[in-house]
């Protein structure tokens, strides 16, 4: 598998390709060209880098390394709300229609982590939640793209628990923001998978374990908003650029929707698994 991983090692950040053996750090080889990952997703070398690093010795452990979430600084970082069968009707609101259009919000690159970091519980709330999902990176900017079009402007994938503190989400009647937005409270990773065909995507599993247990489980095909109509409908609204990020909706089965709700608590081990992109895994700590 193609991988390529932002992360933090000998007192600075750095960029590479990881492998069953380690990574590959390519910071030296590439810094001057591209500050960061989203800098080689915008200029298309996404294939160059892996390239690089063929036949390469690691020179970095997994186990030595901070993982940071892959694109530092996106200009937007956009999430879709409600896209999977039965969810409309975990909000128990007495809808259970699918909606015309998607649900849409926005979140800061603070508010996520990297890949085997804690996700941070603040003392405001106990009702951290989880959501597992895929996330799309822009490769290829555009605006009103056609949905026939689509794929032709994602460069890469990742994994996204969009975690959430879901009283915070209440709080007003027209916007989530509050919630979906606490430092930490979330995550991104482990690495990015270059798109190169649409099988990536169309019917991918989608599970989300915690503890082991698994509390969430679908497959992409199910999805009422699928990855197509999601670029095209955002596009249509703003211009999409290079190194932006779409997270694209979670199934049923987060914590909220339990009977009494199942908050995340410190020591829990979150892992969100995608076919073909692999596992993002975090633990839970009190801030």
């Amino acid at each position: 598998m193609s991988r390529l991983v932002a992360f933090h090692a000998g007192g600075q950040d750095r960029y590479g390709v990881a492998s069953e053996t380690g990574i590959v750090d390519l910071t030296a080889q590439f810094g001057t060209r591209f500050r960061g990952l989203k800098e080689a997703v915008a200029a298309g070398a996404l294939a160059e880098l892996l390239q690089a690093a063929d036949g390469c010795a690691p020179d970095w452990q997994e186990e030595d390394v901070t993982f940071l979430i892959p694109i530092a600084n996106p200009e937007k970082l956009i999430c879709v709300g409600v896209n999977f069968p039965d969810r409309n009707a975990e909000y128990k609101d007495g809808t259970t229609d699918a909606k015309a259009f998607p649900s849409l919000f926005i979140r800061f690159p603070r508010s996520f982590t990297g890949h085997g970091q804690p996700l941070i519980r603040p003392p405001e709330s106990e009702q951290l939640d989880y959501e597992g999902e895929i996330a799309i990176v822009i490769g290829k900017g555009g605006r009103r793209i056609a949905r026939e079009a689509a794929y032709d402007h994602i460069a890469a994938l990742t994994l996204c628990n969009e975690g959430t503190i879901r009283d915070w989400v209440r709080h007003a009647k027209f916007n989530v923001t509050q919630g979906k937005n606490w430092d930490r409270s979330g995550s991104i990773g482990p690495w990015l998978v270059p798109f190169t065909h649409a099988a990536q995507l169309d019917d991918v599993k989608l599970e989300t374990r915690v503890n082991g247990e698994v509390r969430q489980q679908d497959r992409t095909s199910r999805m009422m908003y699928d990855f197509r109509y999601i670029v095209s409908y955002v596009s249509t609204f703003t211009t999409l650029v290079p190194g932006d990020v779409i997270v694209c909706g979670t199934p049923t089965g987060a914590g909220a929707r339990f009977d009494p709700p199942i908050w995340l608590k410190p020591g829990d081990v979150i892992e969100v698994e995608a076919e073909g992109i692999g596992i993002l895994r975090n633990t839970v700590e009190e801030e």
